[in-house]
């Protein structure tokens, strides 16, 4: 299946959306805060996680990005993700956001990577937060073109114990939950379709995976404040099943930065070569 690459190097039409705070608190939901975290999910004093980031990008990557570069969604990957957040995100409103087709490498068999920047910006035109994927599509390689640059893994230090620590079980009906932020893929629901892809049983959403690794940042190493969360990215490694614990390790590097690493209870990496930058 070939790619569209007219498009590398333009830029998407803009796409709104609007969204209130019930919205946000269901984010928050699906990644598992609860009543200890009143400020994400009371509308009284209500805070946005920064990783809220990511649910106006699904309906976009759906609706507009995936028709117009022609991506097989059957053979499609979320290879990473990047969030940068330039303010924070109000509790409801409309964000407008616009998609950047930055490059496209060639794999050969291993397919086509391909890496997008979503610009999204507040009802004012200021620049709020930016969404940087790469997305692999193994169906669509050997077009002839560069094969891209070697990305060399983050890992933390050898021997040194993280700085901070955080677990969480994932509750059985999380992805059920997640699903109502706009990750309507049957792959994590329907256990048919799960099998069709490989698995078992309905797997956990990969931006969910990440969305609880940024709320174990927020309240480990930004006293629970989302406006001192610059940016945090990371590599998806490994799936997560209903049942499974999650637990985000982070060692402080360079700066005001850490690298960070999620495993499962096995030991598993699910989310690697990630970095939390704080402001």
């Amino acid at each position: 299946m070939a790619l569209n690459l007219d498009v590398i190097g333009k830029k998407s039409d803009t796409v709104p959306f609007v969204y209130n705070k019930d919205l946000v608190i269901i984010y928050a939901l699906g990644i598992g805060a609860g009543v200890e975290e009143l400020d994400f999910v009371y509308e009284k004093n209500l805070k946005v996680f920064p990783t809220f980031s990511v649910v106006p990008f699904i309906p976009m990557f759906l609706s507009t990005i995936v028709p117009q570069i022609n991506f097989n969604l059957f053979t499609m990957l979320h290879g990473e993700h990047k969030i940068l957040v330039h303010k924070p995100i109000p509790v409801s409103g409309t964000l407008n956001t616009q998609a950047f087709y930055d490059s496209a490498y060639d794999k050969g068999d291993k397919g086509a990577v391909v890496n997008i920047t979503f610009e999204t910006r507040d009802e004012q035109g200021e620049l709020l937060f930016e969404n940087k994927a790469v997305l692999v599509d193994r169906s669509a390689g050997n077009f002839g073109w560069d094969r891209g640059p070697k990305s060399l893994p983050v890992v933390p230090p050898e021997g040194k114990e993280p700085d901070f620590s955080v677990e969480y079980a994932i509750p059985i009906n999380q992805a059920a939950l997640y699903r109502l932020s706009g990750d309507k893929n049957p792959l994590h629901i329907d256990p048919g379709f799960a099998k069709k892809g490989g698995f078992d049983r309905p797997i956990l959403q990969g931006l969910c995976s990440f969305g609880y690794a940024g709320r174990a940042i927020l309240h480990s190493i930004c006293g629970s404040d989302p406006s001192r969360l610059k940016s945090f990215s990371a590599r998806f490694m490994n799936v997560v099943f209903a049942g499974d614990t999650l637990i985000t390790e982070g060692w402080k590097a360079a700066g005001d930065s850490y690298i960070v690493r999620t495993i499962n209870q096995h030991g598993r990496i699910i989310l690697g070569s990630a970095i939390a930058e704080l402001a």
